[in-house]
């Protein structure tokens, strides 16, 4: 029935509201709670002097680390979108970037490379930054996060081509499991003339070098 979808619609538009507003005092309750138990289920005595405050803080800690889902693209790049003829490679190199790995939620951390060829508009500078940081404070894995950030560029300035690369050491890797300490892991997306001019995507490939 019409008004059985128009009700659906309503409700997925507010819970993408509400999933931009910041933890409540219930949420982080309810991180601090799971925080007791995770302390508990290792064995941990919660009454200890250094473990008294740990689930409040690790709460709040984890909110900081994954604010990105109360974030927009919209609110991040705030209208910071310019004019301008320039029709060169602009390239912003070693933004360091902190992430939670989405199968163990331990960090993976590195730097990315973020480049695009303007199409009569230009984003502030810091707004390159803050894209990433959006998406890496996200669960995530590195391959996802690349594409996110080239196609969030992509639909923000709608520019001749994106490149980005990442590269990062998951801690996933070095601290369990193969415990791998000099892995690092690198991720590339390329859009539009840089996927399809070999000698535009030559010329970023050796500023990042």
């Amino acid at each position: 029935m019409p008004g059985q979808n128009h009700e659906t619609e309503l409700e997925a538009a507010e819970r993408r509201i509400a999933s931009l507003r910041p933890c409540g005092a219930a949420k982080l309750a309810g991180m601090e709670r799971s925080f007791r138990n995770l302390l508990e289920a290792v064995g941990e005595d919660l009454e200890r002097q250094g473990l008294l405050k740990t689930p409040c803080r690790a709460a709040r800690s984890f909110e900081f680390l994954t604010n990105g889902y109360r974030q927009s693209l919209e609110t991040v790049v705030n209208d910071a979108i310019f004019d301008s003829d320039a029709s060169e490679i602009v390239l912003v190199k070693d933004i360091e970037l902190y992430s939670m790995c989405e199968h163990h939620l331990l960090p993976f951390v590195g730097k990315a490379h973020v480049a695009y060829i303007p199409n009569g508009k230009v984003v502030g500078l810091s707004k390159v930054a803050r894209i990433v940081d959006m998406f890496a404070r996200r669960l995530q894995i590195q391959e996802n996060l690349t594409i996110q950030i080239a196609d969030a560029l992509m639909k923000t300035l709608h520019p001749s081509g994106v490149a980005v690369v990442i590269e990062a050491k998951h801690l996933c890797m070095m601290m369990r499991g193969v415990e791998k300490q000099n892995s690092v892991m690198k991720t590339s997306c390329l859009l539009g003339s840089f996927k399809e001019d070999a000698r535009t995507r030559s010329e970023f490939l050796a500023l990042l070098a």
